[in-house]
């Protein structure tokens, strides 16, 4: 097959009717530029194809170019030496006038000279232009999302489209609460995220004719804020600075980063009423937070005590379990320990008084993941329900374990344990037996609860009711005290065992002295690494601790009820999302609301200096509301109590 051929540079493909008429014969290749064209000449169109540009000819440059091969083109060579392109790239087919010739089959030379005369040219594309079937638009090409975003947003701005949406569309009102990000850094994904889905939702109420009434939120208090700014601060700025002095930083630094990340939700495009966004430190929003904390105590949902609580040695606070997480990968040094029974007179089983009477003793086994807590044990816990063995090891000791455990125990500790008779749980409580680590003190066998199983350990609980919630509970029904030898910094007091543990850190330096020590005692049967889920600081990424302190809880039980109807009148969208908040609900604890911060509400209380009992009634409860509302919270650092109590 023969073919009318032309390379052009692809710009100048609208003086392809131009070089058709005058010039362009069959088997004849204008080549110029970086960019080729190669054009074919059929009946009533022309084909092109755009190659690669391998060869660089300018357009003044005339080269004899032959094409060849029987199917398509294979190669093109020039007479001068190294010129030469493979023809590759997309195909297209426009149409051209019919007067182009096709009758000769003879080699020739042509080029394309230099575009003159702008006029003709135009003319020339006009002809084109027009056997082009397609739309006709002013939009640009081109996104240019960078400029173009923000034309959009001083155009919505300007002529105040949401403002003019949500006032004057003539549905009922819509109203999606912002759920408050911390003001404590740069936004991410999830803030996007959070942000355009809500802006989604609103934005169709919006076209369906409702008044969606959108006001954004910032939770402005808090100790991630405030360690922020403690991060910010010199080590000799916070050693001496005070709790109002930290507050102006915070509420600086709070300020400050609302206004950065307004902006860039502003830039997200989000709809709302930045002008008036609410915030947790303005004084009306503190003095409403002071009114519903007023309301929940008079009605008995508020209480103070001190209990267990999760704590942060590197924050220094106590910590609600949303505030906690549970990387994976942490290991803890796990304690299997026989405490030696020292009498027996509720038991009536002889072969119990003869294993307290043998040279080595009777004794108890128990497992801890958490060594350091041993200083503070005041009970060992069994299960009523389950069967424990009397056992006897090769060095003549007798010790109890649960008899499913037998097998398990006798593994890890590398020696065997022959039983002696089975005992059931109850027969165990009552038993006393010596404090491992307090010379002197004597504890006690108690009956625990459904958590002492069988399925790890020995079956006999170690008990600490200052650091630990089911041996608080235990711990309170037996009367027994929350001890806690532990202070603020997660390090012991001097009244952990008998002061020889004092200033050490619990989980180091203390954990290693409590194994050292019941290992010397003889009370250490195995002491191995133990990988497990463990509570750690969301903020500060650190371990953290139970330990009992004086704080206050929010009773859930006492709204329990309440809550869960609330959550059953709700449509939820999707229906999944009912059941995540509900078994938060079920299975929440007491909620610890109180924190040894300085930035944040204060809890409006106060205390008798004789007594030390907590004064909080109405009419204290109204004068802070009050004073918060005129003046914001810092007024209760700066004042004195005698100038805030109401007259009486």
């Amino acid at each position: 097959p023969s073919f009318s051929t032309l390379f052009c540079n692809v710009d100048w493909i609208s003086e392809i009717d131009r070089v058709c008429k005058t010039r362009l014969r069959q088997n004849n290749i204008i080549c110029c530029g970086r960019r080729w064209v190669l054009v074919t000449v059929m009946d009533g169109g022309l084909g092109f194809v755009l190659t690669g540009g391998a060869t660089c000819l300018s357009s003044r440059s005339v080269v004899e170019l032959v094409c060849r091969g029987s199917r398509g083109w294979s190669g093109c060579w020039g007479k001068r030496k190294g010129y030469g392109t493979r023809l590759v790239g997309h195909v297209g087919f426009v149409r051209c006038p019919s007067s182009v010739g096709t009758k000769s089959n003879t080699r020739m030379m042509a080029a394309v000279g230099d575009r003159k005369g702008r006029k003709g040219v135009d003319e020339e594309e006009s002809i084109y232009k027009n056997t082009v079937n397609l739309p006709q638009t002013s939009f640009q090409q081109r996104a240019n999302a960078k400029v173009r975003e923000l034309e959009i947003q001083k155009f919505w701005e300007k002529e105040e489209v949401y403002e003019r949406l949500s006032r004057g569309n003539p549905g009922e009102p819509f109203t999606l609460h912002d759920g408050p990000p911390y003001a404590n850094g740069n936004l991410h994904m999830g803030h996007a995220l959070n942000k355009v889905l809500k802006d989604i939702v609103n934005r169709y109420q919006l076209m369906r004719g409702r008044k969606a009434v959108f006001v954004p939120g910032w939770d402005c208090h808090g100790l991630p804020i405030e360690l922020k700014v403690l991060q910010s601060m010199k080590s000799s700025e916070r050693k001496n600075s005070t709790p109002i002095d930290l507050r102006r930083r915070a509420r600086d630094f709070a300020l400050k980063t609302v206004e950065e990340q307004k902006s860039v939700f502003r830039r997200f495009g989000i709809w709302a009423d930045w002008d008036q966004p609410y915030m947790t430190l303005q004084p009306e929003y503190e003095a409403a937070q002071i009114g519903v904390f007023g309301e929940m105590f008079l009605k008995g949902y508020i209480y103070r005590g001190r209990k267990p609580v999760h704590w942060s040695p590197s924050s220094r606070t106590a910590l609600a379990e949303a505030e906690l997480e549970y990387p994976e990968g942490h290991i803890s040094r796990s304690c299997y320990a026989a405490f030696r029974i020292t009498e027996s007179s509720v038991s009536s089983n002889s072969d119990v008084q003869r294993a307290i009477q043998s040279q080595s003793g009777l004794h108890v086994a128990i497992w801890t993941t958490t060594p350091w807590t041993l200083p503070a044990n005041r009970a060992v816990a069994v299960n009523p329900n389950l069967n424990y063995a009397l056992t006897k090891a090769p060095d003549g000791r007798y010790i109890i374990v649960a008899q499913d455990l037998t097998a398990s125990v006798a593994e890890k500790i590398g020696f065997e344990l022959d039983m002696i008779t089975a005992l059931k749980g109850t027969e165990l409580v009552g038993l006393h037996y010596a404090h491992p680590l307090e010379d002197g003190l004597v504890c006690t066998v108690i009956a625990g609860g459904d958590y002492i199983t069988t399925e790890s350990g020995t079956g006999l609980v170690h008990t600490a009711p200052g650091h630990g919630q089911e041996d608080y509970v235990v711990g309170m029904r037996e009367g027994l005290e929350p001890f806690s030898p532990v202070d603020d910094a997660g390090k012991f007091t001097a009244a952990a065992a008998n002061g020889k543990l004092v200033g050490l850190d619990v989980l180091s330096a203390g954990n290693q002295a409590v194994i050292e020590e019941i290992t010397a005692s003889g009370v250490l049967l195995l002491e191995e690494p133990y990988s497990h889920k463990y509570p750690y600081d969301w903020r500060t990424k650190k371990p953290t601790i139970f330990r009992a302190t004086e704080q206050w809880f929010a009773s859930v039980d006492g709204f329990r009820d309440v809550a869960l109807g609330a959550i059953q009148s709700v449509n939820w969208m999707p229906p999944v999302g009912e059941n995540r908040i509900r078994g938060m609900v079920e299975g929440r604890s007491d909620w610890c609301i109180s924190r040894q911060r300085s930035w944040g509400v204060p809890i409006p209380v106060f205390y008798d200096k004789e007594s030390g009992e907590a004064v909080l009634t109405e009419e204290t409860i109204g004068a802070v509301q009050q004073l918060f509302r005129e003046r914001g919270s810092d007024a209760w650092y700066e004042m004195e109590a005698d100038e805030i109590l109401p007259e009486s």
